[in-house]
């Protein structure tokens, strides 16, 4: 599954939609941004054919529960539509996100294994943050993405 979504709401929907013991989705690529800086998050839902295990890949939901909180969905954030970016995005956000994270399925497809299962992207700074494959990152990167996801609409 893919998600590229404007809304926690929309996230929330395919969250349903691919987590639970009748789901079979293996994977699940979240794609997200605010207006000059977003993030992709690879994960594994906790469902029927992905069991509990501390190998599993953590979704974005379960590691920055903020992505799904509606209550934090801005009325006037970007949008991912032509029009509306060109006035309230940095240029590329979107083409920069979804090239890092075909970058990432390639590896995965490609060789069987990656080192890292997303990223934060900036495009303002002009820096990119790998998401580790670890349990004990999940945790701080869950405390640190507080404040990065504060102002991101999906």
């Amino acid at each position: 599954m893919i998600g590229c979504v404007d809304t926690r709401a929309a996230r929330i929907l395919i969250g349903k939609h691919v987590q639970g013991w009748r789901s079979r989705v293996g994977y699940w690529l979240d794609l997200g941004n605010s207006a000059d800086s977003g993030q992709f998050v690879l994960g594994q839902p906790l469902n029927g054919r992905n069991r509990r295990s501390m190998d599993r890949l953590r979704t974005a939901p379960e590691i920055f529960p903020e992505l799904s909180d509606e209550s934090l969905d801005a009325t006037d954030g970007p949008s991912c539509s032509a029009a509306e970016a060109l006035e309230r995005q940095e240029p590329f956000v979107n083409q920069t996100l979804a090239q890092h994270a075909l970058a990432l399925l390639t590896r995965l497809f490609r060789y069987g294994c990656i080192d890292h299962h997303g990223a934060f992207v900036s495009i303002g700074q002009n820096r990119v943050q790998p998401l580790a494959i670890s349990p004990e990152e999940w945790k701080k990167m869950s405390r640190r993405g507080r404040r990065f996801l504060r102002n991101a609409t999906a």
